[in-house]
This record gives structure tokens, C-alpha cells and sequence, in this order.
């Protein structure tokens, strides 16, 4: 297992998760991810609209990858923790690093347009 096997299967698993094909999307999961499904899914926006891999980082017997997630409400990085089982990549954990409202960011958008708009 090296960093570029472990991108494609992050980037396999984003592009599922971006199609909503749940089943594809948990293919890469461990047998204890899968175990706790609804916890671990629930750490994801779904439906995403977009999906990026941000970092894949070597760190001892395994890899730790950074997906950005976008969702309709709120866009997610999540960090990922790979390990090689049965021969290829599986994701062993996962955890919020950060989680933000789109709401918040519109309403934010919509005030600083008002502000700039505005006359003297």
C-alpha cells in the first residue's frame, strides 16, 4: 500500500459518496466501521455535492487523509485513517476535523453585499 493507492480509493470512495452510492462509498470500510454504519455516516454530508481529497499523510502503519465534503447545509472536512487489510486500502477511522454552516456563510454573503451596495 502506498499514498497514490490510498488517493485513488479516497477518491473512489468521495466520487461515491458525491453519486450517493452508499454501498460503493463503504467498500473501503473496515469490519468495525462497518458494524457502527449510521454513527459513521452521519460524521458526512449527505447528499454531498462535491467531494475533494485534500491531504494523504504517511504516519507510521498507516495513511491519514483529509476529505472536504460539501453539502447542501454544510460543508465537512473529514479525517480518515487508512490501513491495509486483505491487501488494500480500508478506511479504519473516522472523525470531524471541521463543520460549517452554509446558512451562516449565506447569511454572512448577503450582509456584505448589502454593506457594499449601500450608499452613503
Amino acid at each position: 500500500m502506498d499514498a497514490d493507492a490510498v488517493r485513488d480509493h479516497a477518491r473512489a470512495f468521495s466520487d461515491a459518496l458525491v453519486a450517493g452510492d452508499v454501498e460503493r462509498a463503504t467498500a473501503d470500510f473496515s469490519k468495525e466501521l462497518k458494524q457502527r454504519l449510521g454513527e459513521v455516516l452521519a460524521l458526512f454530508p449527505l447528499p454531498a455535492t462535491e467531494a475533494t481529497v485534500e491531504s494523504v499523510d504517511h504516519g507510521g502503519s498507516s495513511y491519514i487523509v483529509v476529505i472536504r465534503l460539501a453539502g447542501e447545509s454544510e460543508d465537512v472536512e473529514v479525517q480518515t485513517r487508512w490501513k491495509e487489510r486483505d491487501g488494500r486500502p480500508t478506511i479504519v477511522e473516522a472523525s470531524h476535523l471541521s463543520q460549517t454552516a452554509r446558512e451562516a456563510e449565506a447569511e454572512a454573503e448577503i450582509e456584505a453585499e448589502g454593506e457594499t451596495s449601500e450608499s452613503p
